[in-house]
C-alpha cells in the first residue's frame, strides 16, 4: 500500500512540474480540502449502505459515548484518509450485520464512498481499503435499546 501512495505522490509532483492543473486548481486560485472533510464525507457515504456500522466494537461504544457529549456522531469513526492535491486514499474499519454477504456489502460501500468523495469533494479516489472487524445482530441492538429506555 505504501508503494502505491509513493507512486501517487510522485505523479502529483510530476504534474505540478509540468504545470497541469486538477479540478481544485484553477487560474483564479487553489482549493485545499482538509483530511477531516474527506474523512467525514467517506464516513457518511459508508454509513449510507444498509447493514454496516463504522468502527470496531470498542470504538463504536466509545464513539457513541463521546458523541452523546459533543453532539458529534460516528461520521469519522473507523475512517482514515490520506489526501493529496488531486487524490485521496481511504481506509475504513467497520462491522457488518450478521446474515448479510460481506463481499457484497464491502463492494457497495467502496462504490458509494468513491462516488461521493469524487463528486462532492473533487478528488480522485485511488483506493478504498476496508477492514471488517466484527459482526452485529440488529435484534440484540433493538433489545438493548428497549432495556435502556425502560431504565
Amino acid at each position: 500500500m505504501s508503494e502505491q501512495r509513493e507512486s501517487r505522490q510522485q505523479r502529483q509532483r510530476d504534474q505540478q512540474r509540468q504545470g497541469q492543473r486538477g479540478p481544485l486548481q484553477t487560474e483564479h486560485g487553489t482549493t485545499v480540502i482538509e483530511d477531516t472533510v474527506v474523512a467525514r464525507v467517506a464516513g457518511i457515504a459508508a454509513q449510507e449502505v444498509e447493514g454496516i456500522r463504522m468502527g470496531g466494537g470498542a470504538s463504536q461504544a466509545v464513539g457513541g459515548f463521546i458523541g452523546s457529549f459533543t453532539g458529534g456522531g460516528t461520521q469519522t469513526q473507523g475512517v482514515s484518509v490520506e489526501v493529496g492535491q488531486e487524490e485521496a486514499a481511504i481506509d475504513l474499519t467497520m462491522t457488518t450485520e450478521y446474515g448479510k454477504a460481506i463481499p457484497q456489502l464491502t463492494e457497495a460501500v467502496r462504490r458509494n464512498v468513491i462516488n461521493r468523495v469524487e463528486n462532492l469533494v473533487g478528488l480522485r479516489v485511488t483506493e478504498v481499503n476496508i477492514a471488517v472487524s466484527n459482526i452485529f445482530f440488529p435484534q440484540e441492538e433493538q433489545q438493548q435499546q428497549l432495556e435502556s429506555q425502560q431504565r
